[in-house]
């Protein structure tokens, strides 16, 4: 295929910049290594089960705003996705009891945590509604590239107080405007936790940007499930690439990127090349320019934004298939786990779990159910191991985690019908992401996103898209970064 555009890897950042430029008329190609799509967010089939790879918890399938941009994304290439709303968005298990619900319904989760801490209960409403004042500037405007003026000059024109507002807030972070309306030490320490289930670090670390996002639109568009399971984003998504004359290779590994003025060429691992007038790389930073570009000088504006984030972490996966008798009625389909607030940000110190066939059955053979549980841990952890050792520690390290989940299902480990573990050394070698992180995290605390690069890099031709730009990690967050690049490549190319 003669591309103008080729996408290195087909996450969904990848995936929605390819077909937002796929929907342009420009020529379009998607080189992936994997044999699916989606990188974390595709799936595989085990003994009847579809596992999620990565997290079930879905942001950006409403109906209205225009924050829900993986439904626009969709409907852009004549994309439709069946979803199921989830009632509550997640259920917390935490240490001394605690216990609390995020209900979809805005007014119910303010009283219910307000019963909690009914000492708070003005400061809980004040903090959650500055959230919304966050919400309502993004759900206003068209969420397209910061870095192309002729956009940006459009915006303000239309909806000037809701540019300001976000600008006022670009530079702060959660714990900042938490501590104004709330003293009580437990409840911050639940607004840490609400942040690190999404952003991986806690309220101080995590911009104020993405709380408004996150924090309202659970409750404005949802939670919702693609019927199918998560994988389906990505299969949709290809689909629409190629009724729009886009198109992808699979087990095509890219192994070099090399710039030049007016073209780029990328080399497989086949030792094939191709080139195209821009090239957009949906790898990490890390990955981009310490092994596409080889011996590419680092620009200094990554070695600058290398000082501001690091890796955050991987995960180790549960996989588990167990008899449905077992979960108790009631239960929820997504559930955090912390036993120790000290422990929060260690190696297996929160447990994430999603029940997925609560929404939908058809994910797991009749009368049993699918749990993805997963925690935090560093691939340093797991360097250096024999085959046995390696083999050992994951059944270790397992066995820990199935332990923690007697909370939620206390007949788990005489239910289990089906197991797999996976690793950081999984996640590096299946979504091929160094060390298995799953994106930067601030490696301190920064001026809320205003330090967080965005699509362009000094490389001519190159960009980036996905969770090391702007706005971070989460499905709805690359999306934005894919809306948002693709908006500057076509501007780019004078097809905008």
């Amino acid at each position: 295929m003669d591309a103008e555009v080729i996408v290195v890897g087909a996450g969904i950042g990848g995936l929605v910049t390819a077909t937002q430029l796929a929907v342009k008329g420009i020529k379009v190609l998607v080189l992936e290594k994997y044999l699916i799509p989606g990188g974390s967010a595709s799936f595989f089939a085990r003994n009847g089960y579809r596992f999620d790879v990565g997290a079930s918890m879905i942001f950006g399938f409403g109906k209205r705003g225009t924050t829900n941009l993986l439904t626009r994304a969709l409907e852009a290439v004549g994309q439709d996705l069946p979803t199921i709303p989830d009632p509550v968005q997640v259920h917390y298990h935490l240490p001394d009891g605690l216990e609390v619900e995020v209900a979809r319904d805005y007014q119910r989760f303010i009283d219910h945590l307000s019963s909690k801490f009914p000492h708070e209960k003005r400061g809980i409403k004040q903090f959650y509604d500055e959230c919304w004042g966050v919400f309502n500037c993004l759900n206003s405007i068209e969420l397209l590239s910061l870095e192309e003026w002729r956009y940006l000059l459009r915006v303000f024109v239309q909806n000037p107080l809701a540019c300001l507002g976000l600008v006022r807030y670009l530079p702060q972070n959660v714990g900042t405007i938490a501590r104004k309306y709330i003293r009580d030490p437990l409840l911050l320490k639940f607004i840490d936790i609400e942040c690190y289930i999404w952003s991986v670090v806690p309220a101080d670390k995590t911009p104020m940007i993405n709380a408004g996002m996150v924090f309202s639109d659970r409750h404005y568009g949802g939670i919702n499930y693609p019927k199918g399971g998560v994988g389906q984003i990505a299969e949709h998504l290809v689909a629409g690439l190629r009724r729009y004359g886009g198109e992808i290779y699979y087990s095509a590994r890219v192994t070099k990127v090399m710039p030049s003025r007016d073209r780029v060429t990328v080399e497989l691992a086949n030792g094939k090349q191709l080139s195209a007038r821009k090239v957009v790389s949906n790898a990490t930073r890390w990955d981009t320019f310490e092994q596409l570009l080889g011996d590419h000088p680092l620009p200094q504006a990554e070695q600058k934004w290398r000082t501001n984030y690091q890796k955050s972490p991987s995960f180790l996966s549960l996989h588990l298939g167990i008899k449905a008798s077992a979960l108790p009625p009631q239960t929820h389909c997504h559930h955090i786990l912390l036993d120790n607030w000290a422990e929060m940000e260690q190696s297996l110190g929160t447990v994430f779990v999603s029940i997925p066939t609560l929404l939908d059955p058809s994910l797991a053979p009749a009368d049993h159910h699918i749990i993805h549980a997963f925690s935090p841990s560093w691939m340093a952890e797991w360097r250096g191991l024999s085959s046995s050792e390696y083999e050992n520690k994951k059944e270790a390290e397992a066995g820990k985690v199935i332990q923690r989940l007697q909370k939620i299902c206390p007949e788990i480990e005489s239910a289990l019908d089906y197991q797999e573990v996976g690793t950081p050394r999984t996640h590096r070698r299946f979504l091929g992401r160094v060390d298995g992180t799953y994106g930067p995290i601030p490696s301190r605390q920064l001026w809320g996103l205003l330090p967080m690069p965005f699509n362009r890099t000094a490389v001519p031709n190159l960009y980036c898209v996905g969770d090391s730009t702007f706005p971070g990690q989460g499905l709805n967050a690359v999306a934005f970064s894919g809306f948002a690049c693709a908006h500057l490549v076509a501007s780019d190319l004078g097809r905008a």
